[in-house]
């Protein structure tokens, strides 16, 4: 499990619409290789707005179609949860990723 992948998770969380919804792992990897037993995620979903805190994925990625990163719905997940590997990004999106991420939290957009 490494950071930066997408992974398929069954029944994601109460109230969601989909019986399954595809996520990327976003925690920091020491967190990741540890006994923690969560790791924080950002959902994928199928619509895309334009917004800064949205990153466009797609088929390259391992999806099955254009998609967007929605990284202001950051989500803790179990790690026995991630068990259906989908694809990974590059480190070039990982970096619009972070940017992303730093925007969504208020924090200083990492260069």
């Amino acid at each position: 499990m490494r950071r930066g992948e997408l992974y398929r998770v069954s029944l994601p969380r109460p109230g969601d619409p989909r019986r399954s919804r595809v996520y990327l792992i976003v925690s920091r990897q020491a967190l990741i290789d540890s006994s923690y037993t969560t790791v924080v995620c950002v959902p994928v979903y199928s619509n895309y707005h334009g917004a800064s805190t949205q990153v466009e994925v797609d088929e390259s990625e391992g999806l099955k179609h254009h998609s967007s990163l929605h990284c202001d719905n950051l989500t803790s997940l179990p790690k026995t949860a991630l068990t259906d590997y989908v694809g990974s990004l590059t480190a070039a999106r990982m970096r619009e990723v972070d940017r992303a991420l730093a925007v969504a939290l208020a924090l200083n957009a990492p260069n």
